[in-house]
């Protein structure tokens, strides 16, 4: 099988392509060489020691084109139920990762390929060509009540996310710069990766603490990550970590 995706380091920052040129769409294989590869980058992180952050960025025209519903619908059964779970796992991985996250949104990112998106701290995305589109009310698939917290959380316009959710709407970096989706819109795939590391880099030489930085996100995005499932003991072990520093 060929390898899903890598992860090299450039200075201070981690950088995990999702590899090759196909749509990336989601499935326990594929969600699980992410997981794989983040535990990799928070081992590596961990034993190296000083701050670090995290860039995820794609290959080809797709950054990610959402769920393999291809695979889940194949017979004997619907394999739809499997895919939610490991993309909250997913999730749960980056929101509680112990350095600043950015996608570097480098083609068209839809459906769960966005949530994943917005599962990032930081969005840096290409200019002249992709677009953010959600397009379950278009295909007639419903969000679970987990994920829509990560929606609500990251997009705080009802607007916004009536125009992403309820329209269809598919957002052009633009436009998703203007209405505070993306944080900076750049010409160019390689240039997008290249913006996103510099401000990993940028924020890595902050020297943050990165199990403080994990904390201080759960706090300011508690509901998405107590509904995606980052657990509340954690959240407790790591507040009594740096309380112990003080």
């Amino acid at each position: 099988m060929a390898e899903m995706c890598s992860v090299e380091k450039r200075g201070r920052v981690y950088l995990l392509t999702l590899a090759g040129t196909d749509e990336h769409r989601l499935n326990p294989a594929l969600l699980d060489a992410i997981r794989s590869a983040l535990a990799g980058v928070r081992s590596d992180a961990a034993a190296s020691g000083g701050s670090a952050a995290l860039v995820v960025a794609a290959e080809g025209k797709f950054f990610s084109n959402g769920f393999d519903l291809a695979w889940a619908r194949v017979s004997p059964s619907d394999r739809v139920p499997l895919m939610v779970p490991a993309l909250q796992r997913t999730i749960a991985d980056l929101l509680s990762l112990p350095m600043p996250t950015i996608a570097a949104v480098t083609g068209h990112a839809a459906a769960a390929g966005c949530f994943l998106v917005l599962s990032h701290d930081y969005v840096v995305m290409r200019a002249d060509r992709g677009f953010l589109y959600m397009s379950e009310i278009d295909i007639g698939l419903p969000i679970t009540e987990n994920i829509m917290a990560v929606m609500r959380a990251k997009i705080a316009d009802p607007r916004t996310r009536r125009d992403l959710l309820l329209r269809g709407k598919r957002m052009t970096a633009a436009e998703a710069a203007a209405r505070g989706i993306v944080d900076r819109a750049v010409e160019g795939a390689a240039e997008t990766v290249e913006a996103a590391v510099a401000m990993g880099e940028e924020l890595a030489a902050r020297n943050w603490d990165g199990e403080v930085y994990a904390s201080i996100r759960k706090g300011v995005f508690r509901e998405a990550c107590r509904g995606i499932g980052v657990a509340v003991e954690e959240e407790e072990a790591e507040m009594k970590k740096a309380a112990s520093k003080l």
